[in-house]
């Protein structure tokens, strides 16, 4: 089943919305579906690379859509983040350093990017009387091996913290974790396709049984809009999706070209996991969600995430290998062929 993960569907219109990491794949595309389905009163996009946001204003021109600012600025400066969150409402947490071996290499920079920048988005949001946060998570996240993933668990907890550090005030953060996304910049999809038009000869496999979850960039978008509707606040909102065989794939991108098992990269994992045994206990069963409640919820008095909860049994488990929803070859090129990734 491909959900999309549309409903509760917010009303942005005259909002004005922030999202860091604005330039990015996740950042283009979300502001993109903005522009198409509301009419926000601003569409800030807050990023630190001068060339994509050039390149992006000529795609989509502060000029033809009024309602866009672009906004040069690192999530390492909190004061630039409290000058480009003067007057904002809502507010998509989109930046990090993702890429998991440069993170490794590169410790200190990972830290400040995706910790410390988490830390600065909440006071800057907290000081300028931001409303929401929906901050974007990774399944790494979850008993994490590599530094990427252990900083993002990190992040989360600062997310989730931050509806503590509130009280009053009327802040409310929440996260939304999801796998891998297909098509996007860095994802093992545009590496295989470029690797076929290169006409090689092997295709380069970690593991034969490695899976993988997979969503589109257009079902993260909507599951970080309708959460925005969803969220009382220090939710862990984690998608259903399908998982797929890593084999699958390349069967299904480069059909009848040999693989070449490479290995597992260190800080890699066989299988991804979203929702671990020990999170099962504030787990609770949303539909096309699932959404892991906060332990603390000093902010509310509200035990409902939306309407009745349905617990999810005690020796829950939501890891890409024994997921109930899968991908194979045929479903994955029909994926294709009706998103047109």
């Amino acid at each position: 089943m491909i959900r999309n993960f549309l409903e509760p569907a917010p009303n942005l219109d005259g909002k004005s919305i922030l999202i860091t990491g604005g330039t990015g794949s996740f950042g283009k595309a979300f502001v993109r579906t903005v522009l198409q389905r509301y009419k926000p009163a601003r569409l800030v996009i807050f990023s630190r690379d001068e060339l994509k946001q050039y390149e992006m204003n000529q795609e989509l021109s502060d000029q033809e859509h009024p309602c866009l600012r672009y906004f040069i600025g690192d999530v390492r400066d909190q004061a630039r983040l409290e000058m480009a969150m003067a007057g904002i409402e809502y507010v998509v947490h989109a930046a990090a350093l993702k890429h998991v071996p440069i993170a490794e290499y590169n410790p200190f920079e990972c830290v400040q990017t995706n910790i410390i920048g988490a830390e600065n988005v909440v006071r800057a949001a907290l000081n300028k009387g931001v409303r929401k946060i929906v901050a974007l998570s990774t399944d790494k996240a979850a008993n994490p091996i590599n530094l990427y993933g252990a900083s993002k668990l990190a992040s989360d907890k600062i997310f989730i913290a931050a509806n503590n550090i509130a009280g009053a005030s009327g802040l409310r953060s929440s996260v939304v974790r999801y796998g891998n996304v297909m098509g996007s910049r860095g994802s093992v999809l545009p590496f295989f396709r470029k690797l076929v038009a290169n006409k090689v000869d092997r295709i380069p496999i970690t593991h034969p049984e490695m899976t993988r979850f997979w969503i589109t960039l257009e079902q993260g978008i909507n599951m970080v809009l309708s959460s925005f509707d969803l969220m009382n606040g220090g939710e862990i909102f984690v998608p259903k999706i399908p998982s797929m065989k890593v084999v699958d794939l390349a069967n299904a991108i480069a059909p009848g070209i040999p693989h070449e098992i490479v290995g597992i990269r260190p800080g890699e994992k066989l299988h991804e996991v979203m929702v671990t045994g020990d999170d099962a206990r504030m787990t609770v069963d949303l539909g096309d969600r699932y959404a892991i409640l906060p332990a603390f919820r000093f902010w509310t008095k509200d035990e409902d995430v939306a309407g009745d909860l349905t617990r999810v049994p005690s020796n829950f488990n939501y890891s890409s290998d024994i997921n109930d929803e899968w991908l194979d070859e045929s479903g994955f090129n029909e994926l294709v062929a009706r998103t047109g990734i």
